[in-house]
């Protein structure tokens, strides 16, 4: 995908639409100023999509988001304080979002009964599917995040 006149935000819609899951939209979209290559970047958050595997726990969006703020201020040591900053970090950003969207849950962004057991088969992207969801403004929102804490 030719991205390179696009934001940050837009990438990431930009890769949402082509079916990838909220993480790995969120994440490719920051691949190159994390020094991946796309495939790379779309590899390493294909698992935290839907809530982490389909199970509808943390928001993927945030999850491809959390990528991020480690790539920027993540420890290198296992000091105490040094793990501190990126936790720090990723509290602030996890306030932002509730804020903003009311939860981190993808369970209940999507307002899905917590009894509701889904197939691990991934949905197909129509109209409806984007109508029915936030997760648009999720990966949108995630992605000016990132963007922010790169140019930092």
């Amino acid at each position: 995908m030719n991205t390179t006149t696009l934001s940050v935000p837009e990438k990431a819609l930009a890769y949402f639409h082509q079916g990838f899951n909220c993480s790995q939209s969120v994440f490719a979209a920051c691949a190159s100023e994390v020094g991946l290559s796309e495939e790379q970047a779309l590899r390493l958050a294909a698992g935290f999509g839907a809530g982490v595997g389909r199970m509808r726990g943390m928001c993927g969006a945030f999850s491809g988001l959390t990528l991020v703020a480690g790539h920027c201020q993540g420890n290198l040591t296992g000091v105490p304080e040094d793990k501190e900053r990126v936790f720090a970090l990723v509290r602030e950003l996890a306030a932002a979002f509730t804020q903003e969207f009311g939860t981190l849950t993808c369970r209940e962004l999507l307002h899905l009964d917590e009894h509701t057991q889904e197939g691990a088969r991934p949905s197909e992207r129509t109209q409806a599917y984007y109508d029915a969801r936030p997760c648009e403004r999720c990966v949108a929102f995630c992605a000016a995040r990132a963007a922010e804490l790169l140019r930092a």
